[in-house]
């Protein structure tokens, strides 16, 4: 392939970058990041999101959208590291043990989260929504020693340990509330002026230790263990702030602000709008979640630079008629991820500002911590989903995992520092997740062009995406199957005007037992998240396999959902 000089405009410079001076095509079939490579920092990450502490002490780090209560750098640095010190002596917690964090998007959850991970701590974090089911199912694999919620979620935690047959202790994040009974002041714990720092001293983690344990369907299945290590998320931070940043660099006189309402158990929010802007110096305003009332009077108030959307808000805010210019005024830059989005709701989302946004799509998953590629600023390419960030390498292969060339349709296969160290303790995932021991499966097909620009085609996975949240099917046939009336299962996605996609239920009775439809979705209700449901079930007389046995869940959506 012929050289070639690739060149991104940016809003940061007067002039054009130039990225990499040679073709991102190997000859044998290697796609490179545009970018130039960059070398990574070897800290943890509660190193890396201080190191530059001194440069922003005062600024406010995170606030509350809807009460307004805030932090400055310096009181999370400090806040943290009571907790920590705590943690060790007060909860004997020890170098790589689990601690889980079940909360909404509030502004202490960065003190909760670096807190953890000073103490020597590996975080967990678990959706707030989750039914008492999914919270010990998630304990039971992660092997948690401890958790974090807030008042409302006590009951449902002090369930799960009763179905985990586990007994440890619980902290209440009693910042505005009563501590519920049985339960440990967080902020009792945050605010001991006498705590002795010097038990972080014999803290020994480092670069290639585990530090966060999302769980994540992967391409197909249960949800599995993601053990991300710091290298991982130091890796990811240090790519965005390349050639592909989106940020201004704060000053003395300057601080961009960004809108957290992505939730921060979720990678997407952790990762992108929490770790990676903490660590940039940026102010973070948090919601719990979306309420139109709410989310509108937090973009008046706060005068936002950058906002990261799923879909679903990129519409919201496009076609809710009480939206207008005013409310996105100072917005630099829209990304949007998760699942695609059409260029016709991009477009009216131009309408309401008046003006074009800078708007971009990126592409990423979980077990690449999360981000693998965005839109470079200046660039006005919708459909596609950028260039890969410096230090990645992929692949687009065929079935038997032969290279493809430019313009050519196959699965998306990704290396870098980024990349995972593996699923916790599941060497058959593992297997399946990585070809020669090092390239990730995305469960994605790709096609990218001779410049490097990646266009996701479809998904290969068989999750369902609702509102953005990934659903595996096998998680909901598991707990249909838990019926006593239901001997087979199957569950697809089925497109949603609102959602996206919605979860519909296939059902093969045990010979002499029936249920009504109602009753199963009761059943299932109870089980799972809200967004998780299934809306509609069929009875069938035998779910549709291939001589292998897996569920042919094609002929199910050609069948039914016409």
């Amino acid at each position: 392939m012929s050289s070639r000089i690739f060149r991104f405009k940016s809003r940061f410079r007067s002039s054009s970058v130039c990225i990499r001076e040679k073709s991102v095509w190997s000859s044998d079939r290697l796609i490179f990041s545009p970018c130039k490579d960059i070398e990574i920092p070897k800290l943890t990450v509660d190193q890396y999101m201080f190191r530059n502490l001194d440069k922003w002490a005062g600024k406010t780090a995170v606030v509350c959208g809807q009460t307004n209560r805030s932090y400055t750098y310096e009181q999370v640095y400090k806040k943290s590291r009571t907790f920590a010190a705590n943690l060790r002596r007060k909860f004997k917690v020890k170098d790589g043990d689990t601690i889980a964090v079940l909360l909404p998007n509030v502004p202490e959850y960065p003190i909760i989260t670096f807190g953890i991970l000073a103490a020597g701590g590996v975080v967990t974090t678990m959706n707030p929504i989750y039914t008492a089911y999914e919270i010990e199912r998630q304990i039971q694999l992660s092997d948690t020693t401890l958790i974090i919620t807030n008042e409302e979620l006590v009951p449902t935690v002090k369930e799960a340990l009763k179905l985990a047959k586990k007994e440890f202790s619980i902290i209440s994040l009693n910042i505005t509330q009563s501590l519920p009974e049985g339960t440990v002041s967080y902020k009792e714990l945050v605010e001991d002026n006498h705590a002795d720092l010097s038990v972080l001293n014999g803290i020994n983690r480092n670069y290639d230790d585990v530090a966060f344990l999302p769980y994540s369907s992967g391409t197909t299945g249960l949800p599995k263990g993601v053990q991300l290590t710091n290298g991982n998320i130091v890796s990811n931070c240090e790519q965005q702030n390349t050639e592909l940043r989106q940020y201004e660099y704060t000053t003395e006189s300057h601080q961009d602000s960004t809108l957290v309402i992505l939730p921060m158990f979720h990678s997407y929010g952790l990762g992108i709008c929490m770790l990676h802007k903490f660590s940039a110096g940026l102010r973070l305003v948090t919601l719990p979640k979306f309420q139109p009332d709410i989310f509108l009077n937090a973009l008046l108030e706060y005068q936002l630079q950058l906002l990261y959307l799923a879909p679903p808000t990129v519409l919201f805010l496009g076609s809710f008629p009480e939206v207008t210019k005013k409310h996105i005024e100072r917005v630099t830059c829209v990304t949007s991820g998760g699942a695609p989005l059409p260029s016709a709701d991009i477009q009216r989302l131009f309408e309401k500002a008046e003006r074009d946004i800078q708007f971009c799509q990126g592409y990423g998953l979980t077990e690449a911590s999360p981000l693998v590629s965005v839109t470079p600023m200046g660039q006005k390419t919708y459909e596609q989903v950028g260039y890969s960030l410096p230090n990645i390498t992929m692949r687009i292969v065929d079935g038997n995992k032969n290279n493809l060339g430019p313009g050519e349709v196959g699965e998306l296969l990704v290396k870098g520092p980024n990349v995972m160290k593996g699923y916790l303790k599941n060497p058959q995932a593992n297997s399946e997740v990585f070809v020669d021991e090092e390239w990730l499966k995305t469960g994605d097909l790709a096609k990218v062009d001779e410049t490097g620009l990646i266009t996701i085609s479809d998904r290969l996975k068989e999750l369902i995406k609702v509102k953005g949240y990934q659903v595996p099917p096998a998680e909901l046939e598991n707990v249909l199957k838990e019926h006593p009336a239901v001997l087979d299962a199957a569950v697809i996605g089925v497109p949603d005007p609102v959602a996206g996609e919605r979860p519909r239920g296939f059902v093969v009775f045990k010979p002499g037992f029936k249920a009504t439809d109602e009753e199963i979705i009761e059943f299932v209700s109870k089980r799972v998240a809200p967004y998780k449901k299934i809306q509609q079930i069929t009875f069938l007389n035998e779910i549709p396999k291939n001589p292998s046995g897996k569920i042919l869940r094609k002929s199910l959506k050609v069948e039914f959902c016409k």
